[in-house]
């Protein structure tokens, strides 16, 4: 057997058996095989199911619950219940029933945009410090609806506030159930959450996750021209960054 042909067979065999793509065969078809093989992984990690849970899991629900598709709990898990609403919404929409939220059903539901950002986390890493992709993106999407306009430290310290709840026994343990606790944020009350995150808050989110935090450990953060609630003003202030007072 010629060299050259056993080194086809066994990039073949490497692509097929333990997903090695960076193998160098620059004529051979096992390379045009490794990138199916990864296009395939990637439109699977994008997708929402029975099972997946999440901050995109909460924002499909809000939006099949707005439009009469769904009668549950926003609570980001995808249930029976969420799977039988998005069925309803295809066929209403004239996509295939399957109950899976991939990159059609994505669009039909004014979130293709999630789904591409979704995709390129997926084919980057995965996750990014041990938080799933769809956990940067609503940390992303916070950040953007509450900070936008702030200085860049100051969008990655409210990335940081969250994740110090996540971590604090006070505060739900995720950061779904943390970015729609009930009354934590403002832009959860006035939809601002829903705004597309630009790349400032997706780096920032990044920033934060991988453990750099300007506000000193702090758990709140507030506008004191603008806050309402009078018992923030008695919390202990660590730092002020921009427009924003971080306290604990």
């Amino acid at each position: 057997m010629k060299t050259s042909v056993r080194k086809s067979i066994f990039v073949l065999l490497a692509c097929a058996t333990v997903g090695v793509c960076g193998v160098a065969a620059t004529s051979f078809r096992p390379t045009r095989v490794c990138v199916e093989y990864e296009n395939q992984a990637i439109a699977t990690a994008a997708i929402l199911k029975q099972g997946s849970q999440g901050g995109e899991v909460k924002e499909v629900q809000r939006r099949l619950k707005r439009w009469g598709y769904y009668a549950g709990s926003v609570d980001g898990v995808f249930g029976v219940g969420t799977k039988n609403a998005v069925i309803a919404f295809q066929k209403k929409n004239g996509l295939t029933p399957d109950g899976v939220v991939g990159k059609s059903t994505y669009k039909a539901l004014g979130m293709n945009s999630s789904y591409e950002v979704l995709a390129g986390q997926s084919q980057n890493s995965g996750n990014v410090g041990g938080y799933s992709s769809s956990d940067v993106y609503l940390l992303a999407k916070t950040i953007h609806a509450e900070g936008r306009g702030e200085p860049y430290t100051g969008q990655v310290a409210i990335g940081a506030v969250i994740l110090n709840r996540v971590r604090d026994k006070a505060f739900p343990n995720t950061v779904s159930g943390v970015v729609y606790q009930k009354g934590a944020f403002t832009a959860v009350d006035d939809g601002q959450i829903n705004l597309e995150p630009n790349e400032t808050a997706m780096k920032a989110a990044k920033d934060a996750i991988n453990g750099w935090d300007p506000s000193g450990g702090a758990l709140y953060y507030y506008n004191p021209a603008v806050a309402t609630s009078s018992w923030i003003f008695d919390r202990q202030t660590i730092t002020v960054i921009g427009k924003h007072v971080f306290a604990i």
